[in-house]
């Protein structure tokens, strides 16, 4: 149920994600907006009367996102000192960040309009399991299609350079490598041929577009400057060479593109990273029900996968998990990882540990 005190709660919550994510001063910024917001402020106000349930629709980071675009625009010296880490003191970043909102009020009232576009390369990491996983099964042929794109830098999955625990996948003259930390075993090398990449967003980004790279790195972490360079470079490879990336709904999307034909020894496979939360219930009902329907009609010739890096709330870290048709339709959880896959850990299941106290809607579940 929409209240104040769970809207404050969102930020705290959003606290136990940034010390897991080793992230003190995302950290210590959560805290002082769930202790110092008010309504002297529209943005104020409107974070404390959100109607929605606000950790599955990342106001912390709607605000954070905002709050980060005044700093790396030099609009504001004294936010500038709470990211460098300068300010730190609990009493000191509570201070600031209420005159922050007082002086740029209206700036940041847009952050609070969508959700936050992290279009995070890193991630193709974690997807790679999945589609590895995928090759194993069925062959290294495989189409893959993607939601919740956003500005399409996971689309460039098959031109990124990806290294998992010594595991090899991609060109290796890409001009971006990833290579997360690795726990566990790593994949056992099989090959993968990704024949073709399409995405599909609500309200897709041209990356190219240097506003819409500015809004992009507003979402990188003040704490990992790797990721800004990262994305960079993504975004550089995109204006080489472009990708498919389509405006609609996901559920219509999705329908559409099951329904085309499927060439014979290729794996069609859906994939998508920190997307479900976003997704209306009736969008993600829909293609839950396009998957299952196009699962019973897939065929060892034309077999149908789907690949996910989705988040375990309770415990602050992705699932990465994969499903396939014919066979084996069930989920299989094949790794753990970092929200940014900044480490993946394939050691076997998660237990143990703090574990957020979370709301019942703010849980991502996926039949």
């Amino acid at each position: 149920m929409a209240s104040e005190e769970n809207n404050r709660d969102a930020f705290l919550i959003q606290r136990f994600y940034c010390e897991k994510m080793d992230a003190p001063i995302y950290a210590r910024i959560c805290v002082a907006l769930a202790e110092g917001l008010t309504r002297d402020s529209r943005v104020g106000a409107r974070v404390l009367d959100w109607p929605g349930e606000p950790t599955r629709d990342a106001v912390p980071l709607r605000l954070i996102g905002g709050l980060h675009a005044l700093v790396l625009a030099g609009a504001d010296e004294e936010l500038a000192a709470v990211f460098s880490g300068a300010v730190a003191g609990p009493d000191a970043v509570k201070a600031t960040l209420q005159r922050v909102l007082s002086r740029h009020d209206e700036a940041l009232l847009p952050w609070l309009d969508g959700p936050p576009q992290t279009n995070e390369p890193g991630r193709s990491a974690g997807l790679m399991v999945g589609l590895i996983e995928i090759a194993r099964r069925h062959g290294p042929k495989l189409e893959i299609l993607e939601i919740g794109s956003s500005a399409g830098l996971n689309l460039l999955i098959d031109r990124y350079r990806i290294d998992l625990g010594g595991t090899v996948v991609g060109p290796p003259d890409a001009p971006v490598t990833i290579r997360p930390a690795w726990s566990g075993p790593a994949p056992v090398p099989v090959p993968v041929e990704i024949v073709s990449t399409r995405g599909c967003d609500v309200h897709p980004m041209d990356a190219t577009d240097p506003a819409v790279e500015r809004r992009l790195s507003a979402y990188v972490w003040a704490e990992t400057p790797e990721r800004a360079v990262r994305l960079r470079a993504a975004i550089g490879m995109m204006r080489d060479k472009g990708v498919r990336l389509n405006e609609g709904d996901a559920a219509d999307w999705v329908e559409a593109r099951l329904a085309e034909p499927q060439a014979a020894g290729v794996t069609r496979v859906l994939m998508h990273s920190v997307v479900w939360q976003y997704l209306p219930e009736p969008v993600a009902a829909r293609v839950t029900a396009a998957m299952h329907a196009a699962g019973a009609r897939a065929s060892a010739e034309r077999p149908l996968g789907w690949v996910t890096m989705e988040p375990d709330r309770a415990r602050g870290h992705q699932m990465i998990r994969a499903r396939s048709w014919p066979d084996l339709p069930d989920w299989t959880d094949l790794a753990t990882a970092h929200a940014h896959a900044a480490w993946v850990d394939a050691g076997g299941p998660s237990v143990g540990g703090a574990v957020a106290n979370l709301p019942e809607g703010a849980r991502v579940e996926i039949a």
